[in-house]
């Protein structure tokens, strides 16, 4: 009986999938050793790809580094743009910060919020993308939130771009704090909803008349 033919790589069999693939895989290499010093070489033998595969579908680093992020945070901050008004602003806002502080938790945030802080300012398009594309986007969308809490009577009269940026100021932190729990005693016994929860106490308290 002659043996069964070994199977083939998934990337041969898939090459649909071959972009998410190296989106992945461009994820853990940026996470382990930043964007400056990876190399599309590591990402393609972590994608089980040849360099020049990566190539049909990404042009430079750069530009994988944006599909990265259009493909986890520019789709996590559509989502929440689709949140409902609902019965008030408040419920609404509490809506937007959990499914703000559900993605900063995320293994793909982490990557992209250490990337962000320490090394766009040496790729100046990239900042330019990242604000234009993420960080004025979420800060939009939370003062539109904001605005209409104020409007209603719920909050008080401050400048709601002021009150999104400290909000998203105070949730990456948070996370940050989160993602090394064994370094923060203050954080240490405190679950994600535990941390959340004082969160929206603290924030919400901040906001009212």
């Amino acid at each position: 009986m002659s043996s069964p033919a070994p199977s083939e790589p998934r990337w041969r069999r898939l090459p649909e999938e071959r972009p998410t693939q190296i989106l992945h895989a461009a994820l853990e290499i940026f996470g382990e050793f930043g964007l400056a010093r990876a190399r599309l070489e590591d990402i393609a033998k972590r994608a089980g790809v040849s360099k020049g595969t990566i190539y049909l579908y990404f042009p430079n680093k750069e530009e994988l580094f944006r599909e990265m992020v259009r493909s986890t945070v520019v789709e996590a901050i559509a989502e929440w743009e689709r949140i409902p008004e609902g019965p008030s602003a408040t419920d609404q806002l509490v809506a937007y910060m959990r499914g703000y502080w559900q993605f900063v938790r995320s293994p793909a945030y982490a990557v992209i919020y250490r990337v962000a802080v320490s090394e766009l300012h040496n790729f100046p398009d990239l900042v330019q993308f990242y604000n234009a594309e993420v960080a004025s986007r979420v800060n939009r969308a939370i003062a539109r939130i904001v605005k209409r809490g104020i409007d209603a009577g719920e909050f008080r009269h401050i400048e709601p771009s002021v009150a999104a940026r400290m909000l998203t100021s105070l949730f990456s932190t948070n996370a940050m704090w989160c993602w090394k729990r064994q370094f923060f005693p203050h954080i240490n016994n405190r679950s994600d909803d535990q941390v959340f929860a004082e969160l929206v106490d603290f924030f919400l308290a901040a906001l009212r008349p």
